[in-house]
C-alpha cells in the first residue's frame, strides 16, 4: 500500500491543482500575497499527508502530521474565506472550493481517528 491509495490524499493533490489555478486569476498584485498564502497552504495538506505517512512505523508521528494537514486545510478555508469576502466575482468558483474543503477536513478528521483507534 502507498500513500498514493489514501483518499484524503487524492482528494488533497486534485482540490491543490484546482486551488492553484484559481489563485491566479486574483488580481496580479494579490498573487504574492494572498494567493501565494492559499497556494502554501493547500500545499501543505497535501505535503503532510504524505510525510505522515512515511512515519506511519510511529503511530504518534503519523498522527502528528495528519493532524498537521488537517490545520493546513482550515488554514486553506479561512483563505478561501478572504478571498470570497475581497473578491466577489471569484465567489462562486471559491465557494464551491470551500465547500470540498470542508468535506476533506471531515475526511481528514474520520481518518485521524482510525488511526488512533486502529493503528499497531
Amino acid at each position: 500500500m502507498s500513500y498514493k491509495n489514501l483518499e484524503i490524499y487524492n482528494l488533497s493533490l486534485e482540490l491543490f491543482y484546482r486551488v492553484h489555478s484559481l489563485s491566479l486569476q486574483l488580481p496580479k498584485y494579490e498573487l504574492f500575497e494572498l494567493g501565494s498564502q492559499i497556494r502554501r497552504s493547500a500545499d501543505s495538506v497535501v505535503s503532510n499527508i504524505v510525510e505522515g505517512y512515511g512515519r506511519r512505523m510511529y503511530k504518534a508521528e503519523y498522527v502528528r502530521f495528519l493532524i498537521f494537514a488537517h490545520s493546513s486545510n482550515d488554514e486553506t478555508i479561512n483563505h478561501i474565506i478572504k478571498i470570497k469576502t475581497l473578491y466577489p466575482d471569484l465567489r462562486e468558483d471559491f465557494q464551491k472550493m470551500e465547500d470540498e474543503y470542508n468535506s476533506l477536513g471531515a475526511k481528514i478528521n474520520a481518518y485521524i481517528k482510525y488511526v488512533q483507534n486502529n493503528w499497531n
